[in-house]
């Protein structure tokens, strides 16, 4: 790994805002919809767990693009692959067979343990294409009552930002004047089985939940809490519908979130880290009694399931199988842990870790979780606050111990300032 300094003069700090920041900044800005506020850094190239700007700048990337990155920019096996194929076939659409389709569904179907997958592209998409599957599961499988499906989701979820999934948002920035709204969802505290059990009624076809809630600042649900909403599940015959976009492939340090519970549920979602970081791949994952309810023309994507999409997924799943970046999670995660908590009461409230994957919750007194992104950014690293006063840090895999060190230094610093 590259040393873990920047490249200039001060190890640890960045220029100021130069001439080429500032015009890209104002382009973006100009023609680019405002459905963003990004931190003022422009970044020009990657390469493992860090990424240089346009002015030269080197930043430790404790982001890795909401877990997409789990392997790092431009891991060297994942651009081999997907170059060879860029040279072969990139799209066929789904009119036709292509040859790398196959081998990757039958990699992922061996990683989830399902007899089936259904790909998709973005990580919406597949939470749009579980809740297609299970509705038409309920109607055709469980005899749901025609029209009257409905869906159990939880509180502070984040499944992305269509028109049905932010249905049953309870983020109003996500919600104002999007509506009218999707009908079909039923919400209750996350976490919470006695409220899950109450809402569960002869049309409940699903539960669909994120082991850990990532956008809501990595909040683990309490313990036991996956083993019992299995138990219920299979128990009231409603699916259980695991969101693993950001939590599965290695982040946590098991393959799967629902892993740490010995927990398998009927439908695995799936996104961001199965493309590698290179390429747009999501999926769900599922046993033949639920996925057979889906025949052509129910539901479909021109991109999804393509050659270049299959063969970057194919490769990730290789990569899994090794157990290697599951090992480096656990690991990493663990020195991280054990730094970010000697930051409680110094700054920090709270601290939330599993695997490589932390939420920590800033003393809003000392001050918000954007100002200690801004402060973490002026001492190269990157990372992404939530909810006002929460900060998410997730580097890639590929971190090195000294880049976790460097992280809690570095956040040390920015808290020590404010203090001062």
């Amino acid at each position: 790994m590259t040393s873990t300094t920047a490249l200039n003069e001060t190890p640890g700090s960045v220029k100021g805002e130069g001439a080429r920041t500032a015009e890209q900044i104002e382009l973006t800005e100009r023609h680019a919809a405002h459905n963003y506020h990004p931190l003022p850094v422009v970044l020009t190239h990657g390469k493992g767990a860090w990424v240089t700007d346009v002015e030269g700048n080197r930043y430790l990337d404790c982001l890795a693009g909401y877990s997409a990155l789990n392997f790092g920019h431009g891991l060297p096996r994942l651009v081999a692959r997907a170059t060879d194929q860029l040279r072969q076939l990139t799209l066929t659409s789904r009119a036709f067979f292509n040859d790398q389709l196959g081998p990757f569904a039958e990699a992922l179907c061996e990683l989830t343990g399902k007899e089936a997958v259904l790909p998709m592209n973005s990580g919406a998409e597949a939470v749009e294409t579980a809740i297609k599957v299970s509705r038409k599961w309920g109607y055709q499988v469980k005899g749901v009552t025609p029209g009257t499906a409905n869906i159990i989701t939880m509180h502070g979820n984040f499944h992305g930002r269509t028109t049905t999934i932010v249905s049953f948002s309870d983020d109003d920035v996500a919600t104002a004047d999007f509506g009218p709204f999707t009908p079909g969802f039923v919400g209750v505290p996350y976490g919470d089985i006695d409220a899950v059990a109450a809402a569960i009624n002869d049309s409940t076809v699903a539960v669909l939940f994120e082991p850990i809630q990532g956008e809501g600042g990595v909040v683990l649900p309490p313990e036991g809490f996956l083993r019992q909403l299995r138990q219920l599940c299979t128990e009231r015959n409603v699916l259980m519908v695991a969101d693993e976009i950001q939590s599965g492939l290695a982040r946590t340090g098991r393959t799967f979130a629902c892993d740490h519970e010995d927990v398998v549920p009927d439908i695995y979602i799936l996104g961001k880290a199965l493309g590698g970081g290179l390429y747009p791949v999501s999926a769900i994952a599922a046993d033949r009694v639920v996925m057979d309810v889906v025949r052509p023309g129910t539901h479909g994507s021109t991109f999804g399931g393509n050659p270049l999409a299959a063969a970057i997924g194919h490769e990730v799943v290789q990569i899994l199988k090794t157990g290697e970046f599951q090992e480096r999670a656990r690991v990493l995660g663990d020195r991280l842990e054990a730094g970010l908590q000697q930051l409680i009461g110094q700054g920090l409230l709270a601290v939330r870790v599993r695997g490589l994957w932390a939420g920590v919750d800033v003393d809003p007194a000392l001050m918000t979780g954007r100002e200690v992104c801004e402060g973490l950014m002026r001492h190269g690293v990157l990372a992404k606050d939530t909810h006002g006063s929460t900060v998410r840090f997730a580097p890639p895999l590929v971190a090195t111990e000294a880049d976790i060190e460097l992280l809690v230094a570095t956040l040390r610093t920015v808290l020590e300032e404010a203090r001062r």
